[in-house]
């Protein structure tokens, strides 16, 4: 089993990074934050996740170890396959995907492609129990609302809502207070920071 890799990253596409670890190239399908950010010549550590087909070897890998525990979760619940698992963690954070089970609602599931609302209301049913949402931060009161409107806009303009809020949250973390009390000037920063949108 291949349960983690580090090494320099040679390729990037929008679902897929190629690692080059001791001379070896893997070919390891990822979240869309994780190919948006990796920058080909940089390293890069991913905890992953290897699956064994009749006719294929699929390595699955994430950033962050939580991710990759929900991973083998949704792969659990019958109907999702490893893409529709990785699809779902492409728009959604770990938090966000516990937040939607507690809560029993299946709609942030159902707008991921590839997954029904049949499959949607199994992924609630199935992981209620084994995801727990950490603590929510306090927001600045000052810039929630500029925050959630650039998030929206990025949304908008193609880039997923996990990409979007991780971006604007650390764009919001670095801008002046000026920057942060309106929504053009921190939409700038923050698509300064994302580059081309990545279809």
């Amino acid at each position: 089993m291949i349960s983690s890799l580090h090494g320099t990253v040679l390729h990037t596409t929008p679902d897929h990074v190629v690692i080059d670890v001791g001379g070896v190239g893997f070919s390891v399908a990822v979240p869309g934050d994780v190919a948006h950010t990796a920058v080909v010549g940089e390293r890069l550590r991913l905890h992953t996740s290897l699956i064994v087909r009749e006719d294929a070897l699929s390595l699955y890998g994430f950033a962050e170890r939580d991710e990759l525990e929900i991973f083998g979760l949704l792969i659990g619940v019958t109907g999702v396959g490893p893409k529709s698992a990785l699809g779902v963690l492409s728009h959604l954070t770990v938090d966000q995907i516990a937040e939607a089970v507690t809560a029993e609602d299946d709609a942030p599931f159902r707008r991921v492609s590839g997954i029904g609302p049949k499959t949607a209301k199994l992924i609630v049913l199935q992981l209620a129990g084994k995801v727990h949402a950490s603590a929510p931060a306090a927001a600045p009161a000052s810039d929630g609302g500029v925050v959630d409107q650039v998030i929206a806009a990025l949304v908008g303009l193609g880039w997923s809502e996990k990409v979007a809020a991780e971006a604007a949250a650390q764009t919001a973390a670095d801008a002046t207070d000026a920057e942060k009390a309106a929504v053009a000037p921190l939409l700038r920063r923050t698509l300064a920071l994302l580059g081309p949108a990545r279809v």
